[in-house]
């Protein structure tokens, strides 16, 4: 029998877990459990090895990888976000991806993708910022002349020709 494939919704596995746990505690065969709860004969065994190590050791399971990062280290590198990129040997008080995995290297000897920044910086409540409004330094009077002067001397525009069309397409 294939076992029915669940998305990572971890409550449901969690009560999977918990009810599988209660039948193998009350003597059902494993095989029997697996049925029951749709997972491989494998996971049932699992359960009951750990039944029998803990009585609570289902509660104890976290599905996945652990983080490379411990929670001191966590909070060691919200507080350095929060002090500034100044503050930790940048040029700008700009934070990118890439210069806080440089930190993130620096300090704590973990080289992650920006991909995996991210998902450690939105973890510790932050979120990506934008600029509100314009550069201070922006002249709207450069701007328009550009656009009006020098923009459409730079455009290129087709000759007026009087002679036929190479293109297929064209009736000419």
């Amino acid at each position: 029998m294939a076992t029915k494939r669940y998305k990572r919704d971890f409550k449901e596995l969690e009560a999977r877990r918990r009810r599988g746990m209660r039948m193998l505690a009350r003597g059902v065969a494993q095989a029997e459990v697996a049925r029951a709860c749709e997972v491989s004969r494998q996971t049932a065994s699992s359960w009951a090895r750990r039944l029998a190590e803990d009585p609570q050791g289902w509660r104890r399971r976290r599905l996945g990888r652990p983080g490379a990062m411990s929670a001191a280290e966590r909070a060691k590198l919200s507080k350095m976000l929060i002090s500034g990129a100044v503050a930790n040997g940048f040029a700008t008080e700009l934070w990118t991806l890439a210069r806080i995995a440089k930190l993130i290297r620096r300090e704590f000897g973990h080289a992650f993708s920006t991909v995996h920044v991210w998902r450690v910086v939105r973890e510790l409540g932050f979120s990506s910022q934008r600029p509100t409004g314009r550069a201070l330094q922006r002249d709207e009077a450069a701007i328009r002349n550009w656009k009006t002067k020098r923009w459409p001397a730079l455009k290129k525009t087709p000759d007026a020709r009087e002679g036929p069309s190479s293109s297929s397409t064209n009736r000419d």
